[in-house]
């Protein structure tokens, strides 16, 4: 048995529970394939070439987009919301709900984005420019694609969903964002389901790689698959990626009254801000988040057996991360740690979430996956526990804190754990 930590001890209907996850990766569409990647080494990185920049290097979704969406509502509106339609409905058809009786003023979208707007608007700034710009060939889709709330708008659109929809802007800490937003939404009472998560269609705007590119932070090597290397002394920046990670989230109460299947329970959540600068992180800062998600969930450091670290590949992000952790787990020698973007890069909004799905099944198999790609560790990235190129078998896992940071020093924690 789990020893109590603080969330066991409240009521259940202000506990919080993972009913379903759907997702789409660059190496995986289910949580069942991406798991699988994850475990035997494949990396989802492939060549991609992008406007203006050239060749350089992605993680591209291979999903049936048509499974739930025409052809007509693909066209008219954003990659991302249909990455983010495939990943909801995904999460509703593994739910076990009687979808077509639930209620759908009590269903509740909270999407975390990194950016939205970029890709629709560079589009159409390139096809007029062969009409002299011309704003007569402007597209009138243009302002429902852009708006903020665009990706959770065609969520509700799409699953006829009547309850609040919006989008949580939270740079590359928005996955994690947007579930701690739909925790927070049930526990108000505000919704009784809450599809909640983080989407990402930035490998579609050139101005992402660009941006990357001019800073040096763009990723660089002779074979894609090892292009996105955390911790590695020759890393050189960052792969961008596509891709969606959508958990149905419920009350304890309500998923026992069910009978759902519980994937997690959400124990804890920290958010804060380093207020010292627009891209480079501070360690202090990240560790004083993780540390507050630890006590706010009545948790020592010691207890927790898996860290899933934000880590992007610069020289820079990883070290300080590094430090910060090194600071909250320092004599915890259980405690195992591992990076998902070294194998499917930097899935912007998307990221936290899919990272925290890809360590899920370790509640149920007991295994660690591994960061690949480091053939040589960096000296200011060394932290024990840290698994390298091959999964690491746990004698059991019950906790897992999963990292996800941003610039203009956004950070943000959470905790789920293994449900008895």
């Amino acid at each position: 048995m789990i020893s109590q930590d603080r969330t066991s001890q409240l009521p259940d209907e202000q506990r919080v529970v993972m009913t379903a996850v759907g997702l789409t990766s660059p190496n995986g569409n289910d949580l069942e394939s991406f798991r699988a990647a994850l475990l035997n080494g494949q990396s989802g990185v492939r060549n991609y070439n992008i406007r203006y920049v050239g060749d350089t290097f992605a993680g591209v979704c291979e999903f049936e987009g048509t499974k739930y969406q025409s052809k007509k509502d693909i066209r008219r509106g954003t990659r991302a919301g249909s990455v983010g339609i495939f990943a909801a409905a995904e999460a509703i058809r593994r739910s076990g709900l009687d979808w077509a009786n639930v209620d759908r003023s009590r269903v509740g979208i909270y999407i975390g984005v990194t950016e939205h707007g970029n890709v629709e608007t560079e589009n159409e700034i390139y096809s007029i420019k062969a009409y002299d710009y011309d704003t007569t060939y402007w597209s009138h889709h243009h302002n429902p694609r852009t708006v903020a709330n665009n990706p959770a708008g065609e969520i509700a659109l799409n699953m006829g969903i009547t309850g609040p929809h919006y989008t949580i802007g939270a740079a590359c800490a928005a996955g994690n964002a947007g579930i701690i937003q739909g925790v927070q939404m049930l526990r108000l009472g505000e919704c009784d389901l809450a599809l909640a998560g983080g989407v990402s269609e930035s490998i579609h705007t050139f101005g992402i790689f660009a941006s990357f590119k001019s800073q040096g932070a763009l990723a660089s090597h002779a074979d894609p698959t090892k292009a996105s290397r955390p911790f590695d002394i020759d890393r050189n920046g960052i792969v961008v990626s596509e891709g969606a990670c959508i958990y149905l989230l419920e009350r304890l109460s309500d998923a026992k009254a069910r009978g759902a299947s519980i994937v997690a329970e959400i124990v804890s959540y920290a958010i804060n801000t380093d207020a010292t600068d627009f891209v480079l992180p501070n360690p202090e800062r990240q560790a004083q988040c993780v540390k507050m998600a630890l006590d706010r969930g009545g948790l020592t450091a010691d207890r927790i057996n898996i860290v899933s670290t934000h880590a992007t590949g610069t020289n820079s992000g990883d070290s300080q991360e590094i430090q910060a952790l090194r600071s909250v787990f320092d004599g915890c020698e259980t405690v195992s740690f591992n990076n998902t973007k070294s194998f499917i890069g930097h899935t912007m909004g998307a990221a936290g979430a899919l990272e925290l799905a890809g360590n899920l099944p370790a509640f149920q198999d007991g295994v660690c996956h591994a960061t690949i790609n480091v053939d040589n560790l960096d000296e200011s990235c060394e932290i024990p526990g840290l698994v390298i190129n091959q999964p690491r078998e746990l004698n059991r896992v019950d906790y897992i804190l999963n990292n996800s940071f941003g610039m203009l020093g956004i950070n943000s924690v959470l905790i789920v754990r293994r449900f008895s």
